[in-house]
């Protein structure tokens, strides 16, 4: 049953190649590509039918959420549900910080994006948009949280998203990155990151993400989400209980409790003594094969 699942998430990301094209543009960045099948709207950075979806958007149910990785990165809010600030690096067709300003209406969000392209698409195509509370800065991730290390504004929940046409940005894997965006969680904030669950990478980001932040969530699909706390692990009783709180508010979103919680782990599934990425070695390049 787990392999058929597997592979039905695979389908799911993997855009067919005749999936009807609206949209093509390349950027500065990188190709995108916008598809509709099947009822689902969907960007992609790579060719059609060779590159993964980074965003689906159901017509007929524009709030549920399509991808896995996006529940289990909305989970975040089982370790603080009531945040006051967030901040989402990577935007994509704009799906997680929409849910989070349907879910909690006078929350704060702060969403970076490099490529305004990018910004352009989720606004025409995928229904994102900004508000008094809600400010995309068109800048890349790691700048951005230099500029504001030199401000007093911390947060509740880091959300890092940002992915290249191949993988996670050089920059924004090590070490020196993960410490100075935990500069910028207030004590006990939450840190959610979105990875691949099988690549050359997994057990080098899994030891620098323990340098950083020590014991981890890592909830396990398609794609791999750490959940890191600024602090103690929240224990999994008070996670549960959470969760339970926020299951009505969740269901709309297509999220249940039970798929989540049975995805957490803090058991290391790497080799602990591989090296931590660093500034000074960080091959991403040579290691994010999956």
């Amino acid at each position: 049953m787990r392999f058929l699942a597997a592979l039905a998430l695979i389908a799911l990301l993997i855009p067919p190649a005749n999936a009807a094209q609206i949209h093509a543009e390349r950027s500065l960045y990188r190709n995108m590509i916008v598809t509709e099948e099947d009822g689902l709207r969907c960007l992609t950075f790579r060719r059609l039918g060779t590159g993964d979806r980074q965003t689906c958007y159901r017509l007929s149910n524009p709030k549920e959420l399509v991808f896995p990785y996006t529940k289990m990165m909305l989970g975040a809010l089982y370790l603080n549900p009531n945040p006051a600030r967030v901040l989402v690096i990577g935007l994509g067709g704009g799906t997680l910080p929409m849910t989070l300003r349907a879910l909690l209406p006078d929350v704060h969000i702060d969403t970076v994006e490099i490529d305004p392209a990018v910004v352009k698409v989720a606004r025409e195509y995928f229904n994102f948009r900004t508000d008094a509370k809600m400010e995309v800065f068109r800048e890349d991730g790691r700048v951005f949280v230099k500029k504001q290390m030199k401000t007093d504004i911390k947060y509740d929940i880091i959300m890092l998203d940002a992915f290249e046409d191949e993988y996670i940005p050089e920059h924004m894997l090590t070490k020196e990155f993960l410490a100075e965006a935990k500069s910028l969680l207030k004590p006990r904030g939450i840190l959610a990151a979105n990875t691949f669950s099988s690549s050359r990478l997994y057990p080098f980001e899994s030891v620098t993400y323990t340098s950083v932040f020590g014991p981890f969530y890592n909830l396990k699909l398609s794609n791999r989400v750490i959940w890191a706390q600024n602090g103690a692990l929240m224990s999994l009783d008070e996670i549960r209980a959470n969760a339970k709180m926020l299951e009505p508010q969740f269901a709309a979103f297509g999220v249940k409790s039970d798929f989540l919680l049975t995805t957490i782990s803090t058991k290391p599934d790497w080799d602990t003594k591989t090296r931590v990425l660093t500034d000074q070695f960080s091959p991403s390049n040579l290691l994010n094969a999956r």
